[in-house]
């Protein structure tokens, strides 16, 4: 009996490892004052790149720069959390598939 489960604990370990492997290689985008600010970030929320439309990049437009920077982040990462949530799910599902429930 406990040599099942932890089998079944063994494997969903490995699942998670190769789920978050697969999220290091997912790129998703988040952009911000028609595209002036773009943001690429991995499935597991890492920032991969940034791009600044020059015009930004000047003093008198630094707050601007600033907020266009934070909206572009968030829906990146809003973006990735996706990713994230929807790797995780079927990941889930697969565990609890093989594991069966009693009473269920």
């Amino acid at each position: 009996m406990f040599g099942d489960l932890f089998g079944k604990l063994q494997e969903a370990q490995q699942k998670m490892a190769d789920s978050k492997e697969r999220l290091k290689h997912i790129s998703v985008e988040g952009e911000a004052g028609n595209g002036a600010i773009k943001v690429v970030v991995s499935g597991n929320r890492e920032v991969q790149s940034l791009e600044i439309e020059p015009g930004l990049l000047v003093a008198e437009r630094k707050e601007e720069l600033e907020d266009l920077l934070i909206t572009a982040l968030n829906r990146a990462l809003k973006n990735a959390e996706n990713a994230w949530e929807t790797e995780m799910k079927g990941v889930a599902g697969g565990m609890l598939g093989g594991m069966g429930l009693p009473g269920m």
